[in-house]
């Protein structure tokens, strides 16, 4: 059996820590204990630290706790690859802003986490690095592309972690792997320091076991960041603190959509999302229907912007060692480039009327509720599984809404988890995180452990 932590989750070591029940020392090498023995057959972590970075306020809301990084974030004096041998002698010069604000919430950051190839893909079968493991089926993929982190918050490699999300990365692993992955709103995290995939659709965000602890990560790494020019002047309200006493769920107004979301997913995945949008009625919440009968022509939108910034980004790498390249992401760049600047602009006119449309929605409800992903983890190395993954997602990237997925279930063959996506209007994570919490403490999904 792998070494076990002495708390398995960032309320719990808060209070192990501030008690004395547990030495931060302790809660480290446990960690890293963990690591080493769990890593080498999930390959959830590029790069370990060890010894760790450790903060030097262990009196902040994450003092003392292991928090890891998806490996496009940097960290001064650390390597960040993207997933990619172009990037493999790149060492950061200074941290991102999202770490700075870790460090002074007094987390120590245990390691790089894994990731799909310049974070260009959702299913983490990275040429270069190998296949990250999901941890319920080591057969499958962890989804991508904050697959490392997903991965090592389920197996309890760490007690949270950072991820990114340009079209559903970290909701699409924290789905597949049974773990709770928020995109804040577009501008709500600074991305000032972090690889970009798309400059108009990049997101950072956190991952965890719990909504009370996405709530936590995001209150350290949320607010305005002046040298980040995505960065908006927004106040930050007391996540955590607004989840305090919530048990049902009166008056909200949960938006269903009928068209695309349901119709397009496997039966099981149908199944679980509908019985969990009954657990919120259950809880007290309206059930309102709603018409976003053109999402599925605002994801081709999404691709068409997503694949446009990604190939401009790399331009120069392209004509100069495409070679350099795993194959489906080489693709994912030709078909950027092929793309014309009348695609791009109607594109980006989609982008706006999408938007029109969620705030005409938002004036009904409150928040909406749909699958994930159409389905379950697939194996590694099944042809165009990646393809599947990010339809459901991506729509909000394009809005810049904040989303949310936390575990509602399990496919039956396999044993694999299921998430529910939420998603609320601009600016409106506390909503989103209350509903997502009210839940999280109806059911018991998010208690399940892979059998590691």
């Amino acid at each position: 059996m792998p070494p076990t932590l002495p708390v398995d989750s960032i309320h719990a070591a808060r209070h192990a820590l501030q008690s004395g029940e547990t030495a931060p020392g302790d809660l480290i090498a446990a960690t890293l204990d963990r690591i080493r023995a769990l890593n080498p057959k999930l390959n959830a972590y590029l790069e370990v630290f060890d010894p760790p970075e450790r903060a030097a306020n262990l009196d902040g809301p994450l003092g003392g706790i292991p928090i890891t990084i998806k490996d496009l974030i940097d960290v001064a004096g650390r390597r960040t690859t993207a997933g990619s041998p172009f990037m493999i002698d790149n060492v950061a010069a200074e941290d991102a802003t999202v770490v700075k604000k870790l460090r002074t919430a007094g987390a120590v950051l245990t390691g790089k986490t894994h990731l799909h190839e310049w974070a260009h893909g959702t299913t983490n079968d990275n040429p270069h690095f190998g296949p990250c493991r999901n941890p319920w089926d080591l057969e499958r993929v962890s989804g991508g592309s904050s697959g490392g982190s997903a991965v090592a918050v389920a197996a309890g490699l760490c007690l949270g972690a950072l991820g990114s999300d340009t079209g559903g990365s970290i909701r699409i692993p924290a789905s597949l792997c049974g773990i709770v992955g928020l995109k804040p709103t577009r501008g709500r995290v600074s991305l000032r320091g972090v690889v970009p995939l798309s400059w108009s659709l990049d997101h950072v965000g956190p991952m965890a076991r719990t909504v009370r602890e996405a709530a936590i990560l995001l209150q350290a790494i949320a607010g305005h960041d002046p040298e980040d020019p995505a960065s908006i002047d927004a106040p930050v309200p007391d996540y955590a603190g607004s989840l305090d006493g919530v048990t049902g769920l009166r008056g909200a107004r949960i938006g269903v959509p009928e068209a695309f979301f349901f119709e397009e997913s496997e039966p099981e995945m149908v199944e679980a999302v509908r019985a969990a949008i009954e657990t919120l009625r259950s809880l007290g919440g309206t059930i309102v229907k709603v018409d976003l009968r053109k999402a599925a022509e605002m994801t081709k939108a999404t691709g068409v912007i997503l694949m446009a910034d990604a190939a401009a980004f790399h331009r120069e790498r392209f004509e100069s060692q495409p070679d350099k390249f795993g194959a489906d992401v080489l693709d994912r760049i030709k078909a950027g480039r092929a793309f014309t600047a009348t695609d791009y602009a109607f594109a980006r006119q989609a982008q706006w009327q999408w938007r029109h449309r969620l705030s005409q929605v938002f004036e009904s409800i409150d928040v909406l509720a749909t699958p994930v992903t159409q389905i379950a983890a697939p194996r590694i190395g099944e042809p165009e599984a990646g393809a599947r993954l990010p339809r459901f997602t991506r729509l909000f990237n394009l809005a810049g809404t904040p989303a949310i997925s936390v575990p509602c279930g399990f496919v039956s063959s396999g044993r694999l988890p299921i998430g529910m996506q939420l998603v609320a209007k601009w600016w409106d994570e506390t909503t989103l995180l209350r509903v997502a919490h009210a839940y999280e403490q109806a059911t018991e999904w998010h208690a399940l452990r892979p059998p590691l």
